[in-house]
């Protein structure tokens, strides 16, 4: 695969933007919280150097081809709020998956919908993917709602998907195609 620049893509209120050594505070947040190491690369225990090895993954998604790793900016004050990445592992089969979590504080207003419908859209029109998924928890109501709200359908249980937390977990998926409705 070939490296990836990742984009600055802009929604309403929002900015999606390559990381940067300056969100370091947000790893440190997203350290803290109880689920967010559980499904993604957050180190679980913060420290500075956890935080840098987390910020070098990003980059190396990208150098590598993998995906596309965004922090979800807020324009009015420029703070970040998130991630949210498209990863291409799947893309020589037509498909390409896409994750997400904002920090505790940024939960609630409808960020995640904006930035996924953003990151949808794009993925959609500009790089021409066949079709975007993504996996929720069933607890997970709001992450469900997000994904309903940026026009993903509800496709199904995946039962003992993945492990998280040390924990084989049904998965629900949801799918986007090309030619759906604008969520």
């Amino acid at each position: 695969m070939t490296a990836l620049e990742v984009p600055r893509l802009r929604a309403d209120g929002l900015l999606l933007r390559p990381w940067e050594p300056a969100d370091l505070p947000l790893v440190r947040e997203a350290s803290a919280d109880p689920y967010i190491p559980l499904i993604s690369t957050v180190p679980p225990v913060w420290s500075e150097a956890e935080g840098e090895a987390f910020l070098r993954r990003q980059w190396a998604r990208a150098q590598s081809g993998a995906g596309y790793p965004f922090v979800i900016t807020r324009t009015s004050d420029a703070r970040p709020l998130g991630t949210i990445g498209l990863w291409l592992h799947d893309l020589p089969e037509g498909r390409a998956n896409i994750g997400y979590w904002l920090s505790p504080t940024a939960r609630g207003n409808g960020t995640a919908t904006r930035a996924l419908t953003t990151l949808t859209t794009w993925a959609l029109t500009t790089l021409h993917v066949p079709r975007l998924q993504l996996l929720v928890e069933p607890w997970n109501t709001a992450s469900a709602r997000t994904a309903e709200h940026a026009g993903f359908v509800r496709e199904g249980v995946l039962r003992g998907w993945q492990e998280i937390g040390g924990v084989r977990r049904d998965m629900v998926m949801y799918g986007r195609v090309a030619g759906d409705a604008e969520g």
